[in-house]
């Protein structure tokens, strides 16, 4: 049996105007459709879970959290923001939000000592760090506990909470979904340092952040 994710069924009652984008924006990127296996950290971002077993993640909190990392993000030094994918669909998302916002980031195999290790090839010094998926990017999750740098993080249904300070409840494994969210989080950041107008907009949609996998770009 198929499921149709861009049903309003999937959403809670909540009107467009409250949400950064409309609501079938969101459903259309597949943003809410978590994973068949949840944590108990994650419950509280559940909405529902479907017949199949995918869990469904509640687009007031996805939303909420986007807001909430854009001001907390936008605080810090454009060249101190750190954002991280080892996951390829996460890699022009990442690439864009550093374009737009001047943070730093890393995409790919993130090599040991990165934070940690003043010596290392590739040392780095930022002052928040932004994850795609902490458990794909474990290394540099790992190096930013040890060292107390503040950890943003993307979680799915399946990722546990522990040494996350901010996480966004989204589904961090799609490639529409990874462009939509950090195409968010960068306008929420401009937003909160008036770079752009409070009701502002890039430049370009949301579709160029999302990596094409027939060459990466």
């Amino acid at each position: 049996m198929g499921y149709d994710d861009t049903s309003l069924a999937n959403v809670p009652p909540v009107e467009d105007k409250d949400l950064l984008i409309p609501r079938q924006k969101y459903l259309l990127s597949g943003v809410h459709v978590g994973t068949g296996i949840r944590t108990k950290d994650m419950e509280k971002f559940i909405y529902r879970v479907r017949p199949d077993g995918l869990c469904i993640i509640d687009i007031r909190k996805i939303d909420e959290r986007i807001r909430t990392a854009g001001k907390f993000l936008a605080r810090f030094d454009p060249d101190r923001v750190l954002a991280v994918s080892a996951r390829i669909y996460g890699f022009k998302p990442v690439r864009k939000f550093a374009e737009y916002t001047g943070a730093m980031y890393i995409t790919g195999r993130i090599l040991p000592g990165t934070l940690t290790n003043p010596q290392a090839p590739l040392h780095l010094e930022p002052d928040v760090v932004l994850l795609s998926d902490p458990r794909v990017d474990r290394q540099i999750h790992i190096e930013s506990v040890r060292m107390g740098i503040p950890v943003v993080a993307l979680v799915d249904a399946d990722n546990m909470l522990e040494n996350i300070d901010l996480a966004i409840p989204v589904n961090n494994k799609g490639r529409r979904s990874l462009a939509l969210v950090y195409w968010l989080l960068t306008r929420e950041v401009l937003r909160n340092r008036k770079v752009i107008p409070p009701d502002g907009d890039l430049p370009e949609g949301y579709e160029e952040f999302a990596t094409r996998i027939m060459g990466v770009r």
